[in-house]
């Protein structure tokens, strides 16, 4: 009884359901029908890409470098507007920005102001960008091509001849960007809160166009390690084919230099979407997110840092230093403008420095660019790993090396400077110390003359080892070879050698090796010329016994979700140079010897770390400053690191021995015992001076 009263009930229930919903769809499509579709019609969806942060890149003790930050875009949004309105409603947005002071970019290849004239870098680019726009020929003048685009976008003859050409080049890049409903365009990245409150106060007169939250990358150190991080950028036209292939949006950004481009992939992320409705009049009436972004991996560097802004402070201080001391006087250092420091783990190739200056602030790349450009002193030049400079001195090492191992000269056997080597009548080059006092070394053996820089004895050194032998042992060291580092700007050195001068003349008589060319190599001048970045891994191949390893900058990839190691660099051993225990312990004496009583003895005389090193003073001209380099390792007894510094014009290499220093008080901490030991001077002091005190 209670089961049949039970099923009437379902009965009921389901009739009442099937009622309501009979009701429901004939209301929809029969009394209200109209109303709904005129809503529906009302409405136009579109389905936009949500951008994924960027990951972020650290130094090697997790220092967040470079990371994200929430800011305003202004975007458009495709709309049924036509050519007049979109116009003048594009000259609001301008006097808003003005205002605010925001440039907006123009990437049309015509100058801005009259008279025009087109900015190619080259015929190549002029050709490939009228290839791009077909209706365009190349036998037009700016002029005629600004002509062409007035009339395309429906400008107005009576605008002001500025706005008209500010207005091509925004409508140029939207046409240019694939922009459609589903691809919105950006007008003006990272806005102020002030800007995006006019155009909100003002939103019915702006038609499509929105304010977005987007990320922006964020350059937490201002100019330190500018070369090294890099930069991103909007997509330039060549590149599109290739990356759209990969999912790019002509819109998306890209890393253009350094980790941000060497690490893209990673850095990268995977974009989400999200579905967004808008009513006729362009407002957002709705939005919801359908895939959600993916933060991209996060990059650890190599670097430490606290290491590579003592280095790049130490740079400038120093570079700063010479030119001052040596202003007025000729050709002693009063040029000085620019340099670089290199900081090398010696057990495993890790980049812990890698400084170059004068530098520039990538948080402020787009501004600066041509003022960038224009600078002489190059800020833009990563001259650790771009720059190639004759070693001078620092290359005599080298030479002690392929001498003592090819036996052409004895570990112990000493050689007697004579001031002026004559054994050849036509070229009879002096020692420095002749040259300067007129004096000799006399007597010495390999270890002394490293420390004496004595040019007599590797000009005898050299003759006997000969350009064959120097060269095998320079290219063993890796001095004329890229040294791994993962960045695209490395360049490769060039040992002197007969092979080389060829490539260098034209005259048949010019390109012949002659015996002057051999023993001006073996002292480090000649035709050499090596990187940075190269010298300090020669450095920490003698440090670490003969073992070169690849340099590296990227210590490993994280995945941004969860810490999971994604990616992980492990040292690599280039090359094993086989150095017997005797002879590498004569170099590295000699070494020693250079800043206990040679030339770096006034920066290195009484330093609590041992310190091995080589001064270097190369020529590069007879009008100029000569360039000042320093090699070092330490600890001397089980070294750690290799540092290399090179200043150009730096007038003598023990210019550069001090921002050597500075680099290895920095990693030993010794300038931070010094802070302390003056803090409790100044205590001291002021406990004296308070116990006067009535």
């Amino acid at each position: 009884m209670v089961s049949k009263w039970r099923l009437l009930a379902v009965k009921i229930m389901l009739i009442l359901m099937i009622g309501a919903l009979v009701w429901r769809l004939y209301d929809m499509q029969i009394v209200n029908g109209e109303g709904y579709k005129n809503l529906s019609d009302q409405r136009i969806s579109a389905n936009i890409t949500e951008k994924a942060p960027r990951g972020e890149i650290t130094d090697r003790n997790g220092k967040v470098l470079v990371t994200n930050r929430k800011g305003y875009s202004i975007k458009l949004q495709k709309t049924s507007i036509q050519d007049t309105e979109f116009n003048a409603m594009l000259l609001k947005l301008f006097n808003i920005l003005d205002e605010d002071g925001y440039e907006m970019p123009d990437t049309l290849p015509i100058t801005q102001t009259s008279p025009y004239s087109y900015t190619f870098a080259d015929d190549a680019e002029k050709e490939k960008w009228f290839e791009n726009n077909k209706k365009l020929t190349a036998d037009m003048s700016a002029d005629s091509v600004l002509e062409y685009y007035k009339k395309s976008f429906n400008i107005d003859e009576n605008t002001d001849e500025m706005l008209s050409r500010r207005l091509i080049g925004v409508r140029y890049a939207i046409k240019q960007s694939g922009f459609s409903i589903n691809s919105p365009y950006v007008l003006a990245d990272d806005v102020s809160a002030t800007v995006v409150s006019k155009i909100k106060e003002r939103q019915e007169e702006f038609d499509g166009i929105t304010v977005t939250q987007d990320y922006f990358r964020e350059y937490t150190s201002g100019t330190m390690a500018a070369h090294i991080l890099g930069r991103i950028g909007k997509i330039y036209t060549e590149e599109y084919e290739e990356l759209s292939q990969k999912g790019y949006g002509m819109n998306d950004l890209v890393g253009k230099q350094g980790i941000e481009k060497i690490c893209e992939d990673y850095l990268r992320g995977t974009d989400g979407s999200r579905n967004v409705y808008y009513g006729k009049d362009s407002r957002l009436i709705g939005d919801e997110t359908s895939i959600p972004a993916v933060p991209g991996d996060y990059v650890v560097l190599t670097i430490d840092s606290n290491l590579q802004k003592a280095a790049e402070e130490s740079l400038e201080r120093n570079i700063k230093r010479i030119a001052e001391e040596g202003s007025g006087k000729e050709r002693k250092g009063a040029e000085a403008n620019a340099g670089a420091a290199v900081v090398l783990d010696i057990n495993t190739g890790d980049v812990l420095a890698l400084a170059t200056y004068p530098t520039y602030d990538p948080q402020n790349f787009s501004e600066q660019y041509n003022a960038l450009l224009e600078d002489k002193a190059k800020p833009l030049w990563n001259r650790a790993i771009s720059g190639t400079y004759t070693p001078g001195s620092t290359f005599k090492p080298l030479t002690a090396i392929a001498a003592l191992s090819t036996g052409a000269v004895g570990v112990n056997e000493k050689i007697t400077c004579e001031g002026v080597y004559k054994f050849y009548e036509d070229y009879q080059p002096k020692c420095w110390i002749w040259s300067e006092q007129k004096k000799t070394h006399g007597s010495i053996d390999v270890s002394q003359a490293i420390v004496n820089s004595c040019n007599y004895f590797f000009y005898e050194a050299g003759r006997r080892t000969g350009i064959n032998a120097i060269d095998e042992y320079a290219k063993k060291f890796g001095l004329n070879d890229k040294t791994g580092i993962e960045l695209t700007e490395e360049v490769s050195g060039n040992v002197s050698s007969p092979d080389y001068k060829k490539t260098l003349f034209q005259n048949a008589e010019d390109k012949k090796w002659v015996a002057g060319d051999t023993i001006q190599t073996a002292i480090g001048q000649s035709f050499s010329a090596f990187t940075p970045i190269e010298l300090a891994n020669y450095s920490a191949t003698i440090a670490n016994g003969g073992t070169r390893y690849r340099t590296h900058i990227i210590k490993s990839v994280h995945s941004s979700a969860d810490g999971k190691l994604v990616y992980e660099n492990k040292p690599f051993a280039e090359e094993n140079v086989e150095i017997s225990e005797d002879i590498l312990n004569a170099v590295r004496q000699g070494m020693r010897g250079v800043t206990d009583e040679g030339s770096a003895k006034q920066i290195f005389g009484g330093y609590p770390i041992e310190v091995g090193g080589k001064t270097g003073t190369a020529q590069i001209s007879k009008k100029t400053s000569n360039n000042a380099l320093f090699v070092s390792f330490a600890p001397f007894e089980k070294p750690e690191i290799a540092v290399a510094v090179v200043i150009e014009h730096g007038y003598r290499g023990a210019n550069a021995a001090y921002v050597a220093r500075d680099i290895y008080d920095e990693y030993f901490g010794l300038n931070k015992q010094t802070e302390a030991n003056n803090g409790m001077e100044n205590s001291a002091e002021n406990n004296i001076i308070s116990d006067l005190l009535p």
